[in-house]
């Protein structure tokens, strides 16, 4: 059974920077997809940034692309999401994901496992 769990988030001023990690465990790190995902509160969870199982392409939403860089770590058995120029509209819970099936897939329902989520705050 797949188990991630997320840190690194916390409350940051406009403009900063955060780096999250999400650790995997319980199975071979290199054969999932692995991506971030976030949910700010009274909205619907949305894709963020995935990678693929070798980290050599990653994909971003549009919201995104240009100030975060999704990356993994395979002797860390690590996922990360560093994220520069941070903005108040990305508060939210961010999640880790993993998906033994799909690539690049921005859509909830194609991902099998989910961490518990780390909670980023931006302040104005």
């Amino acid at each position: 059974q797949v188990h991630l769990v997320e840190s690194g988030g916390e409350l940051v001023q406009d403009g900063g920077s955060l780096r999250l990690s999400c650790v995997f465990s319980g199975a071979e790190f290199s054969t999932y997809t692995l991506a971030w995902f976030r949910q700010a509160p009274d909205k619907e969870r949305e894709f963020v940034a995935s990678t693929t199982r070798r980290g050599d392409k990653s994909w971003y939403s549009d919201s995104v692309k240009g100030r975060f860089t999704c990356s993994r770590d395979s002797a860390k058995n690590t996922l990360y999401l560093q994220m520069n120029n941070l903005k108040p509209e990305d508060t939210a819970v961010y999640y880790c994901t993993a998906s033994m099936w799909t690539m690049g897939s921005a859509t909830v329902g194609n991902y099998e496992f989910w961490g518990q989520g780390t909670q980023v705050t931006v302040s104005s």
